[in-house]
């Protein structure tokens, strides 16, 4: 549970980031919000509950209402947040996106904000990596890597995935 924990504090960190992105957008929905706090109750050690499922479906629900890109992926990260209390142990690739998708899409956000510059996605992935603590990178060293992708998300979650396991 502690190395769960730590998933997901790591994975809350990066989505409490842009949560005003959809909240600007989409000031009367709360349930990104609601995600991110059911997320931080389990990281400040309340068990894993219905709470935490509940509330990443809401989120992901309020992102396919999103009206712009950058506010669906905001809305996605705080799903992801409260979705990764529920990690899957079983060493699939796809376990991967509950560990770096927000991070990956934060960076999406930034390039979005700064017209596309992918630049500015470079540097939140520099975030994000600086961020990465060595129970997350040991955790996410059990899995498989990062399953291609061609969305621009899927990209840099790749990319983020290659930098942050140990090279050999």
């Amino acid at each position: 549970m502690d190395e769960l924990r730590a998933v997901v504090r790591y994975v809350t960190e990066s989505a409490q980031d842009v949560l005003p992105v959809f909240e600007e957008s989409v000031p009367e929905d709360r349930r990104p919000r609601s995600a991110l706090d059911a997320a931080r109750e389990f990281v400040d050690g309340a068990r894993r509950t219905r709470l935490q499922r509940v509330a990443a479906l809401d989120a992901h629900r309020a992102a396919k209402d999103a009206p712009t890109e950058a506010a669906s992926l905001a809305a996605r990260c705080a799903g992801d947040a409260a979705a990764a209390a529920y990690l899957h142990p079983i060493a699939k690739a796809t376990q991967v996106g509950h560990i770096l998708r927000t991070a990956a899409s934060v960076a999406r956000i930034a390039e979005l904000r700064a017209g596309g510059d992918p630049t500015a996605a470079e540097d939140s992935l520099d975030d994000a990596r600086r961020r990465a603590t060595p129970v997350v990178v040991d955790v996410l060293s059990r899995y498989p890597i990062a399953p291609t992708s061609r969305s621009r998300v899927g990209q840099l979650m790749s990319a983020l995935d290659a930098s942050l396991r140990p090279r050999n």
